[in-house]
C-alpha cells in the first residue's frame, strides 16, 4: 500500500487529538500500520515472486506426475498452472497500489474512540458560525447563556484557547427546570457527535470527605484500589466528551477542591498515579445555588439587571473565590416567560409526534391547545418541568384512550371543547365536521 502526505499528517494530528492514553510518535505509527494492514487484508494480492516460484513447481510436479503415468494428478497441476497464470495477469500494478488517504485514517480512530471524527470535521467550519443558531434552535429562552457559550468554545477552536486547559469551564446558575441540563446535552449532541458523549454526574452522591475517592480511584492499601475512578476513568476512555457536574454545591468541600487543578491545568492524576487529560474536554457544572433568596425578582416584573446582581453575589455564600475564578464563564439562566413555554410546547409536541410515528400515527395540535397547555403548566418557579407533565396528562393520555377505541385511526387532532377542555379527535372527522359548519355560516 501507499501513504499520501495528507494521510500522514492526519495520523499524526488526529492521534494526538483523539487519542490520549498513548503518546507520539507510537500511536500515530500504529495508526498508519493498522490503515495499511486493514486494506491490506481486503485485497486479493499475493506477492508475484511466490506466483513465479509456485507456477515453476507446478509445472515441476505435472512433468514427474505425467513421467509416472499418474495422469489423475496431473490434471490437477494442470489446472494449478492455469490458476497461477490467471493470476500473473491479474497482478496489481503500481498504478492499482491501494493507497491510504485522509479518509482511511479517520475511519479508523471512529472505530477506536466511536467518535464520528470525519462527520466532525467536515462540518466543524460551518458548525462553530451557526452553533448559536443551533442551540437555540433546542434551548428556549436562554439566548444570553447560549451567545457566551458559542464564543468560548469558538474562541478556543481557532486555537486562541489556553493550552491544556479544557475546551471550555462553565458554571450554570438559575432556578430549577429553565434548561441548563438540556444545553449541557444539546452542546454534546452539536460539539461531539451524540448525547452519549456527556458523562453526567449527580453531586449529592459526593456529599461524605470519603466521596473523592469514587471521582479518582482509591489510593493504595484501601479498598477498591484494584477499581478505576468513575470520572478518571471514562476521560481517559473517551477524552473527546462533555462532563456535566449537576448541583455541584451539593458536593463536599474536598471535592470541589479536586476541580480546581482540573478547570486550571486540564489535568488529574487518578489513584494509580495515572495523569489524566482534560483538554478536549468541555466541563459544565449546575447550580441552584442563590436563587432561592431571588424569588422575589420571578415574574414579568423583575429588573433582569438586579436579579443578576443578586444571583452572583449570592454565589459567594455557596463557592470560595478561587473555585469562582477559575470557570471561563458563570452563566445565568433567566425564568422563563410565557412566550418560551409556547415554544417549548411545540418542541415537547414534536417529540409526541415522534414517538407516535412508530405506530404511523400523527397528531395536529391547534394554536388553541397549546395556549391552554402553557396556562395549565406556567410556573416561574418551576421553570418548563410541570409543562411535560401537563403533556402527559392532557395529550399522552387521551391519545392513549383514543387509540385503545379507535386503533384503525392514524391521525389524530387535539382540539378544544366548548366546556374549555383538551379533547383528541380524528383529524378527518374534524375537518368534515368544520366544513359542514362554514357552509352552515354562509
Amino acid at each position: 500500500v501507499k501513504y499520501t502526505d495528507a494521510a500522514i499528517e492526519a495520523a499524526a494530528n488526529l492521534s494526538n487529538r483523539y487519542i490520549q492514553d498513548r503518546f507520539l510518535p507510537d500511536k500515530a505509527i500504529d495508526l498508519l500500520d493498522e490503515a495499511g494492514s486493514k486494506m491490506n487484508l481486503t485485497l486479493n494480492f499475493v506477492d508475484p515472486k511466490v506466483i513465479d516460484q509456485r507456477l515453476i513447481e507446478a509445472e515441476n510436479l505435472k512433468a514427474q506426475a505425467t513421467r509416472e503415468e499418474d495422469f489423475e494428478k496431473a490434471a490437477y497441476f494442470r489446472d494449478q498452472i492455469a490458476k497461477y497464470k490467471e493470476m500473473q495477469k491479474n497482478k496489481v500494478t503500481d498504478q492499482d497500489t491501494p493507497i491510504i488517504t485522509e479518509k482511511t485514517i479517520e475511519h479508523i480512530i471512529e472505530q477506536k474512540t466511536n467518535i464520528p471524527v470525519g462527520e466532525l470535521k467536515e462540518k466543524e467550519q460551518s458548525q462553530l458560525i451557526h452553533l448559536a443558531d443551533d442551540l437555540k434552535a433546542h434551548v428556549i429562552g436562554q439566548d444570553e447563556a447560549v451567545d457566551k457559550i458559542a464564543k468560548a468554545i469558538r474562541r478556543n477552536r481557532v486555537g486562541l484557547g489556553t493550552p491544556n486547559r479544557p475546551i471550555g469551564s462553565f458554571l450554570f446558575v438559575g432556578p430549577t427546570g429553565v434548561g441548563k441540563t438540556e444545553l449541557s446535552k444539546q452542546l454534546a449532541i452539536e460539539l461531539f457527535g451524540s448525547a452519549d458523549s456527556m458523562i453526567r454526574f449527580d453531586m449529592s452522591e459526593y456529599m461524605e470527605k470519603h466521596s473523592v475517592a469514587k471521582l479518582v480511584g482509591a489510593p493504595p492499601g484501601y479498598v477498591g484500589y484494584d477499581e478505576a475512578g468513575q470520572l478518571t476513568e471514562k476521560v481517559r476512555r473517551n477524552p473527546y466528551s462533555l462532563i456535566l457536574l449537576d448541583e455541584v454545591e451539593k458536593a463536599h468541600p474536598d471535592v470541589m477542591h479536586m476541580f480546581l487543578q482540573v478547570l486550571d491545568d486540564g489535568r488529574l492524576t487518578d489513584g494509580q498515579g495515572r495523569t489524566v487529560s482534560f483538554k478536549d474536554a468541555i466541563i459544565i457544572m449546575t447550580s441552584n445555588a442563590g436563587t432561592g433568596k431571588a424569588e422575589a425578582s420571578v415574574g414579568f416584573g423583575a429588573a433582569r439587571e438586579g436579579r443578576t446582581n443578586s444571583v452572583l453575589g449570592e454565589l459567594g455564600n455557596f463557592f470560595s473565590p478561587e473555585f469562582m475564578n477559575r470557570f471561563d464563564g458563570i452563566i445565568e439562566f433567566k425564568p422563563l416567560s410565557k412566550d418560551n413555554l409556547l415554544q417549548i410546547v411545540e418542541l415537547m409536541l414534536a417529540d409526541v409526534n415522534k414517538r407516535l410515528s412508530s405506530n404511523n400515527i400523527h397528531l395536529d395540535v391547534t394554536d388553541k391547545v397549546k395556549e391552554k397547555l402553557v396556562d395549565l403548566g406556567y410556573d416561574p418557579k418551576m421553570g418548563a418541568r410541570p409543562l411535560r407533565r401537563t403533556i402527559q396528562d392532557h395529550i399522552e393520555d387521551a391519545i392513549t384512550d383514543f387509540y385503545l377505541e379507535n386503533p384503525s385511526e392514524k391521525d389524530l387532532k387535539a382540539v378544544m371543547t366548548s366546556n374549555g377542555n383538551i379533547q383528541i379527535k380524528s383529524a378527518k372527522k374534524t375537518e368534515k365536521t368544520e366544513e359542514i359548519a362554514s357552509e352552515i355560516e354562509e
